[in-house]
């Protein structure tokens, strides 16, 4: 059944007159109406925000952490709506979008102890002759009001990783979830809604990047853009911010590399969730395996196994590992990108074929060209090529190839070679005897290179949503 949303602004739901729908992306069936927001919308959600600034600046932090431990409290008593309406909107498996529910209230809880425990330092003034008899120390104050541009993969839990620091650092925010899957942002403003924030603290408005995104970034009035999206738009975003601190999240093509003496049967494992959860829709997915010569047939043989195993149907049906994909054109997309290898002389393992509009079978090639889309840009599907190596140092040089670097797996008992990936590897984030899929949303998280700028996890992005204010004291 199809239901009728609006947006969230000042605490009000609003209307604007023009409607757009949110499809199951499983059936194509529409299951949310909901408004798109103009430019007096996106005018009357930056003045809400702006005008609570001080508000909540001045907002005790024991209240913030309550605040966020009541929005936690109210994702677990709606856990199961949450989890049923990302699954529908975002074609993500009932197990993943369960999980995906479960971790959000951990990220709100966790930026609950933040709010808690948020201080600054002293600082020595008398180690510089200048600076005998004075007192120092710096406090964190909030940056002020902050735009967020959140995907469609994570409609919840990356919405929260905006939103719960925001809360715990004292800004207000304005939101504009990914508009294949903005009903998911408006259920947690129901959550929000019911709590303590002050009037205009949250506010969730749905539209184009080209109309509100833009104007999100380029007005004056948000002190921070944090995004997580396409490399392409984040480039635009840096050159079109102005002054503003901008935190990115810009996706990988990330590597595995699965060395001679390991748990292989735990690798295999490992990797088939990394590859194909979400239909490999993760910024760190799994999407390059380097094997060692030593291990590669059987690796190969097990991992083509597990393959046949997964099951693809409706993200409601409650076994299954694979849905759809966000979108026809993504499904003709990869469809694209995996034939253009298979013509350029790759081994077509597995998959291949989209096995309809909207769904794309896990896919597995061999032999494929380090040019090759499927291996240098980010594959954003289903999709995995396997290589043989001839040492473990080879395959993290491969591992280093490109212009990403967000996460990178080792799978080793080596611990020389395990400490070896740790120093050699080009990548905000070394997970040891796991896949680059592995995040717990308090750890930093972000990217080198092309991969991005700053870092999310709760306390980390508190940090770059806060400023560091100096106090010098002289008595007299």
């Amino acid at each position: 059944m199809m239901s009728e949303y609006h947006l969230y602004v000042e605490g009000e739901w609003i209307e604007t007159g023009q409607w757009g729908e949110v499809e199951d992306k499983y059936t194509g069936e529409v299951i949310g109406r909901l408004p798109l927001a103009d430019d007096a919308t996106i005018e009357q959600a930056l003045r809400a925000g702006e005008s609570v600034v001080g508000a909540m600046a001045d907002l005790p932090t024991h209240k913030r952490a309550t605040i966020l431990e009541q929005i936690a409290a109210g994702i677990q008593e709606r856990e199961t709506e949450f989890a049923r309406t990302i699954a529908l909107e975002a074609g993500k498996s009932w197990k993943y979008a369960l999980g995906e529910a479960q971790r959000a209230q951990e990220t709100f809880t966790f930026a609950a102890a933040v709010a808690r425990t948020l201080h600054g330092e002293t600082v020595p003034l008398d180690a510089s002759t200048t600076g005998a008899g004075r007192f120092g120390y710096w406090v964190r104050v909030p940056v002020g009001l902050i735009a967020a541009v959140t995907p469609f993969n994570f409609p919840l839990n990356l919405v929260a990783h905006k939103v719960a620091p925001a809360i715990a650092a004292g800004c207000p925010l304005v939101l504009k979830p990914a508009g294949t899957t903005p009903l998911t942002a408006l259920l947690l403003a129901e959550v929000i809604d019911k709590t303590e924030l002050p009037r205009g603290a949250f506010n969730v408005i749905h539209g184009s990047g080209a109309v509100v995104g833009r104007k999100l970034v380029t007005d004056h009035r948000p002190r921070k853009i944090t995004f997580t999206g396409s490399r392409e738009v984040g480039n635009w975003i840096l050159q079109n911010a102005g002054l503003k601190r901008v935190t990115l999240e810009l996706g990988n093509n990330s590597a595995v590399v699965v060395d001679e003496k390991c748990d292989l049967e735990y690798a295999v494992e490992r990797c088939l969730m990394g590859a194909f959860a979400n239909s490999g829709q993760v910024c760190i997915s799994v999407q390059r395996i380097y094997l060692h010569a030593a291990v590669a047939d059987s690796f190969t043989e097990r991992f083509l196994e597990g393959v046949r195993q997964l099951k693809i149907d409706h993200p409601l049906v409650p076994d299954s590992d694979l849905g759809p994909m966000i979108s026809q054109a993504e499904v003709l997309r990869a469809a694209e990108w995996v034939e253009e290898a298979h013509q350029q002389g790759a081994r077509l393992l597995a998959g291949g074929k989209p096995v309809d509009d909207r769904v794309f079978p896990p896919t597995v090639l061999y032999d494929v060209n380090p040019e090759m889309k499927v291996s240098c840009e980010e594959v954003f599907a289903p999709v995995v090529i396997l290589e043989r190596v001839g040492s473990f140092e080879e395959g993290l040089h491969l591992a280093n190839r490109g212009e990403f670097g967000l996460q990178a797996g080792v799978f080793t008992n080596d611990l020389s070679h395990a400490m070896r990936a740790v120093r050699d590897l080009q990548v905000g984030g070394v997970m040891i005897n796991d896949v680059p899929t592995f995040r717990v949303d308090h750890m930093p998280y972000g990217g080198m290179k092309q991969s991005g700028i700053g870092r999310e996890g709760v306390r980390y992005a508190v940090e770059e949503m806060t400023e560091i204010k100096m106090v010098m004291i002289q008595p007299r």
